[in-house]
C-alpha cells in the first residue's frame, strides 16, 4: 500500500495575499472613519437634530419663495410670448392679404402691356376718356404705392414680433433653468431633513420635526379685525387649519407659507403677490405692537417665511413639510416685520 501522506497546507499566493491585504485595509478603514479617531460618529441628540432640521426646512423655504418667484417669472413671459406669437399670426395673415392684392395689380398691369401714356393719347379715338381714364390710374399708382409702403411697414412690425418673441423665448428659458435649479435645492434640503428625522424614535421625531397641536378648530373671525376682508383672511386661514404644507402649493389643499396668505386674501377679494419678499411690500408697514387679526407677520432675515396673524400673539401659517397649517405663536421664529394689506 502507498503510504498516505498529510496534506502540507498551501502556501498564500500572490493574489491570495492582496486579497487578504484589501479586506484588512477595508476593515480598517471602516473602523477608524473619516476622522481617524476609530470610533464610529457620534448620534446627535434631538435638540441637534431638531436645530439642524429647522434650519434645512428654512433654506429650502428661502429657495421655495426663489422658485415662486422663478414661476411666477416663467408664467408671465410664456403669456406675453403666447401672445406675441397671436399677433404675429395675425399681421402674417393680413400681409398675405396685401401681398395677394399686389400681385393681382402687377399681373393687370402686365396684361395691359408697357404702352408708354404719350402714345395712348396719340393712340386713343377719345382723347378726353383717355385723359379721365389716365388721371383715375395715376390715383390708382398712388394707392398702389401707398399699398406697397404698408406691405412694407407690416414686414417691418413683423420683424419686430419675432424679435421681440425671441427675447421672450430667452427669459422663459432662463426662469426654467432657475426653477429646476432651486427644485433641486429644495429637494436636496427636505431630503437631509427626512434623513436625520428618520434616525429618531417616532415620539422624538414629531418633536424634533417641529409637529404640534394641529388639530381643527373653529374661530370666529376676530372682532377687532380692521375691516370685513381682513377678518374674511383670517376666517378662511382658520378654515384650512390642518391642510398639508406643499412647496410650490396656494390651495385650495395644500400650501407653502406665501401660498397660504395669497389664498386667505384671494378668499377675501384681495390679490397678493405670489413670494414672501413681495408680499411685504403689499400694503401698509405695521409695528410689532399694532399688529391686529389679518396682517402679514414675516420672519427671518432674508423674508423667508410669512404667516396670517390672528390676535393673542398667535398666526395661523404653514410651518414645513413635516408639519400641516397651525397656530403657532409669532415669537418662535425671529420676527423681520409687518403689513396692513387692506
Amino acid at each position: 500500500m502507498a503510504a498516505h501522506r498529510r496534506p502540507g497546507r498551501r502556501s498564500l499566493g500572490g493574489s491570495t495575499v492582496r486579497t487578504a491585504a484589501t479586506i484588512a485595509l477595508a476593515g480598517a478603514a471602516t473602523a477608524a472613519g473619516l476622522d481617524g479617531t476609530g470610533q464610529a460618529a457620534p448620534r446627535l441628540t434631538p435638540e441637534q437634530v431638531k436645530a439642524r432640521v429647522d434650519r434645512l426646512y428654512q433654506e429650502a423655504e428661502a429657495a421655495t419663495e426663489k422658485y415662486n418667484a422663478a414661476r411666477e417669472k416663467a408664467d408671465a413671459a410664456e403669456k406675453r410670448l403666447r401672445a406675441l406669437g397671436d399677433e404675429a399670426a395675425r399681421r402674417q395673415e393680413k400681409l398675405n392679404s396685401a401681398r395677394d392684392a399686389l400681385g393681382s395689380i402687377a399681373a393687370a398691369q402686365y396684361r395691359d402691356g408697357g404702352i408708354a401714356p404719350v402714345a395712348r393719347l396719340m393712340l386713343s379715338d377719345a382723347p378726353q376718356q383717355y385723359l379721365d381714364t389716365a388721371a383715375f390710374a395715376e390715383q390708382e399708382r398712388a394707392r398702389q404705392a401707398a399699398a406697397v409702403a404698408d406691405v412694407r411697414r407690416q414686414l417691418r412690425e413683423i420683424r419686430q414680433l419675432r424679435g421681440d418673441a425671441r427675447v421672450e423665448l430667452t427669459s422663459f428659458r432662463s426662469q426654467q433653468a432657475e426653477l429646476r435649479r432651486q427644485k433641486k435645492t429644495i429637494t436636496a434640503k427636505l431630503n437631509e431633513a427626512r434623513r436625520l428625522l428618520s434616525q429618531l424614535p417616532p415620539g422624538q421625531r414629531a418633536a424634533a420635526g417641529g409637529e404640534g397641536n394641529t388639530g381643527r378648530q373653529h374661530a370666529a373671525p376676530a372682532a377687532d379685525a380692521p375691516n370685513s376682508r381682513a377678518a374674511a383672511a383670517v376666517a378662511y386661514a382658520y378654515s384650512k387649519l390642518g391642510s398639508p404644507y406643499v412647496w410650490g402649493a396656494s390651495g385650495p389643499h395644500a400650501f407653502d407659507c406665501s401660498g397660504l396668505t395669497q389664498a386667505a386674501y384671494r378668499a377675501a377679494g384681495i390679490s397678493l403677490p405670489r413670494t414672501t419678499y413681495a408680499q411685504i411690500n403689499a400694503g401698509r408697514r405695521v409695528s410689532r405692537s399694532e399688529l391686529r387679526p389679518g396682517d402679514l407677520v414675516f420672519f427671518y432675515s432674508g423674508i423667508s417665511h410669512v404667516g396670517l396673524y390672528v390676535g393673542n400673539g398667535r398666526m395661523i401659517h404653514a410651518p414645513n413639510p413635516s408639519a400641516p397649517v397651525r397656530l403657532a405663536p409669532i415669537d418662535q421664529m425671529p420676527f423681520a416685520g409687518a403689513t396692513r394689506v387692506v
